[in-house]
């Protein structure tokens, strides 16, 4: 695809039946989970349908990653839960605006590329998770609720509900070998809609969650005390949702990046997702963030552009102000069907295959991370957990590659040649291959192939240099490259080192 000084694809690239009928199936799919993470969080259901059209429109107009959705997702309204059940659904929409200004604040300052630093395993797990997660909660659409209590569908309305189900997967599977120009999930949802309504079939629909009309979002303060205990209250909440919110929206971001082998714009998306929750806030909405089943739907659809989740969102407000009766017949299996399907083409199937390939603390990162995510649902936890198990692996690792070589020069000094990082890990194993009393009265470390790290290591080179100097003897550091020299420059004062001057020395060769 070829692009504009923008990055975007030319007028005449634009697929635009494709995006067109991609923005209309994920609207499809996003209604019907809109409506249960509101209900789930004891809001209305006009509350879900208003976070996915707001965030869906205003994240596809400033967001920096064309072919993403984002809506009311249920790993931020998890967060609120407490919150709005405690303190009340004015306290939750407050917490929603100052989240969304803690996400613009880390967009502002480009924080969002620190995300780009989670490993692949991490990677695995998270979306192994969710993909069992999305898959769960589908299974969940085979209970009727009846004097507030859900029970198990049994007998005839079972064998309904499961026969269109699996005849919406058949389609999902079989249309595309025959004919691509419609996605085939909504080509799925509108048979099964056909079939239920001709045959005037007895099953479960949306309209059996919730009613989907309503008006036009209207702009509405907060109405709770503007105070410092109002902040305390609400603040925990709010950094918890920023957070959750971003890790989401910008690992969907990344697994975009890899499908579609285009690169997104961390920091942008970041200010995108906190604006869109600001406005949430102020206009009824739950407030959200990217919804990677969405997303995968929608490129799976043909969407590449920012048109689908514009035509997602404004399909959505349609469905609130006009279309709701109609929705409010479409068949709950011909929904669970396609997100079934979604839930198979999220697990990354390509996981078991390597592995016999990776290393065990990789497979541990991977497992770990999903089996959290599965177990608390809560994937900034589960992301959070896999990163750091990771950075400590490849710290222990990294410790454990240190090692000296010792010679004597022409002029009788005694040379410690160090490969490997000198960091954190690295410095008890680094000092322990000193010897200061049987050492000549010069010693010389050469850090042709290390560097110092941080100051960890800095701490550790003053501890040799000055059991050396307890013995009146005199430690030379050689072939430092010029960050280390500024790291041992800034501490001066804490330490005092001699620096052998090398102007022939370089680390890596100008070109």
């Amino acid at each position: 695809m070829g692009n504009n000084l923008l990055g975007l694809p030319t007028f005449r690239e634009i697929n635009f039946k494709n995006e067109i009928l991609a923005g209309l199936t994920v609207a499809m799919t996003m209604i019907p989970e809109s409506l249960s993470f509101a209900i789930l969080a004891g809001l209305t259901p006009l509350t879900g349908l208003y976070a996915a059209f707001l965030m869906g429109i205003v994240t596809a107009v400033l967001g920096g990653r064309s072919g993403m959705v984002s809506g009311g997702a249920g790993a931020t309204v998890v967060v609120l839960i407490a919150l709005a059940s405690s303190h009340g659904v004015q306290y939750l929409f407050a917490a929603v605006v100052l989240a969304g200004v803690l996400q613009l604040l880390v967009g502002v300052f480009k924080l969002g590329k620190f995300v780009r630093l989670i490993p692949q395993p991490v990677m695995y797990g998270f979306l192994n998770g969710l993909a069992v997660i999305i898959f769960m909660a589908q299974i969940e659409q085979f209970k009727v609720t009846e004097n507030g209590i859900a029970t198990w569908m049994q007998g005839e309305t079972l064998l309904v509900m499961a026969g269109l189900t699996l005849l919406t997967i058949a389609i999902v599977l079989v249309f595309p070998k025959f004919f691509k120009a419609i996605p085939s999930s909504l080509v799925a949802i509108m048979l099964i809609f056909a079939l239920v309504y001709f045959f005037d079939i007895n099953t479960k629909k949306v309209i059996d969650i919730a009613t989907v009309s309503g008006t036009f979002p209207s702009f509405t303060i907060p109405q709770i005390p503007i105070n410092y205990e109002s902040l305390k209250i609400i603040f925990p909440y709010s950094l918890v949702m920023a957070g959750v919110g971003l890790i989401e929206s910008l690992l969907t971001l990344n697994m975009v990046d890899e499908i579609t082998n285009t690169k997104g714009k961390s920091n942008k998306e970041a200010i995108a997702q906190g604006t869109a929750n600001v406005v949430n806030g102020f206009f009824g909405g739950m407030g959200g963030c990217a919804m990677v089943a969405q997303t995968l739907v929608n490129l799976g659809a043909g969407g590449r552009t920012k048109i689908s989740a514009i035509i997602a969102a404004l399909a959505i407000l349609f469905v609130i102000l006009v279309g709701g009766p109609v929705i409010e017949q479409i068949p709950m299996a011909a929904l669970v069907g396609v997100m079934m399907m979604v839930a198979i083409s999220t697990f990354k199937w390509v996981s078991f295959r390597l592995i016999t390939k990776m290393p065990k603390s990789d497979i541990f990162v991977g497992i770990s991370v999903a089996v959290i995510t599965i177990v608390l649902h809560n994937l900034a936890l589960a992301v959070l957990i896999g990163v750091v198990i990771s950075a400590l692996v490849f710290a222990w690792d990294n410790a454990k590659r240190i090692r000296t070589r010792k010679s004597i020069d022409q002029f009788g000094n005694k040379v410690y040649e160090v490969y490997g990082p000198l960091f954190f890990g690295s410095t008890s194993a680094f000092i322990d291959k000193f010897d200061a009393p049987n050492d000549p009265d010069k010693i010389i470390i050469d850090f042709n192939d290390s560097r110092v790290a941080d100051m960890s290591a800095i701490e550790a080179l003053k501890n040799v240099i000055d059991k050396y100097r307890q013995h009146n003897k005199v430690v030379v550091l050689r072939h430092l490259s010029a960050d280390c020299i500024r790291l041992l420059e800034n501490a001066n004062g804490f330490i005092e080192v001699n620096i052998q001057e090398d102007p022939t020395y370089k680390v890596m060769p100008e070109k």
